[in-house]
Order: structure tokens, then sequence, then C-alpha cells
């Protein structure tokens, strides 16, 4: 099966979507509890699985119009996703090693998806 780019896209924005859905989940952190009516009220983690679960349906339709061997490495840009938004929005340190690893990923993802 071809894999075309316009489903190539769609698992990148699922990528995007499942970091989201991360940072919200960190954020979520400091008021979580295994009470599940206190999630209702924890707007960070019910916005957290809104985009997790929406990035996995959306990846499941895409794995009907492509090939698993193609897109499943696309989903690795998710750990990009994740160092990016969190070095913004949680004002996480990364250092220089660090973004060694990711242009590693970047460079895997290529080389497979080629």
């Amino acid at each position: 099966m071809e894999t075309s780019i316009y489903i190539i896209l769609i698992v990148l924005i699922c990528a995007l979507l499942g970091a989201t859905g991360q940072i919200m989940f960190k954020l979520s952190a400091d008021k979580f509890s295994f009470n599940p009516l206190t999630w209702l009220k924890n707007w960070h983690f019910l916005v957290g699985v809104l985009l997790y679960g929406s990035s996995a349906i959306l990846f499941v339709w895409s794995l009907k119009h492509g090939d698993l061997s193609i897109l499943y490495p696309i989903i690795a840009t998710s750990y990009i996703w994740v160092v990016l938004l969190a070095t913004f929005i949680l004002k996480e340190d990364f250092p220089i090693v660090k973004w060694l690893g990711v242009i590693l990923i970047l460079l895997g993802i290529v080389v497979i998806t080629k």
C-alpha cells in the first residue's frame, strides 16, 4: 500500500496532539489523585485525555490508509514535540547534548520513511 503525503501529515498532527496531551498531563499532575471525581475538576487532565484520545483515534484511522512501517516511526516525532513544548511552555532545561538526541531521532525517521 502506498502511504500518501496527506496521511503522513495527519500522523504528524497525531504526534503533535499526543505530545500536547502529555504537556497537559504534566500540568495536571500537581492536582491529580486517584479519585475519579477530582478528574472532573482538573481541566488540564480533561484536555489531556481529549487530546491524547483524539490522537489515538486519528492514528488508528490513518493506519487504514497507510503502512504501519512508515507511519509508526512518524509518531516518534512526538518525542520532539514534547521537548519543544516542555522547553517553551514548562520552561524545562534542555542542554545541547539532548538536542543532539533530537537530531538523531529526526535522522532515524527520515531514513525509515524513505
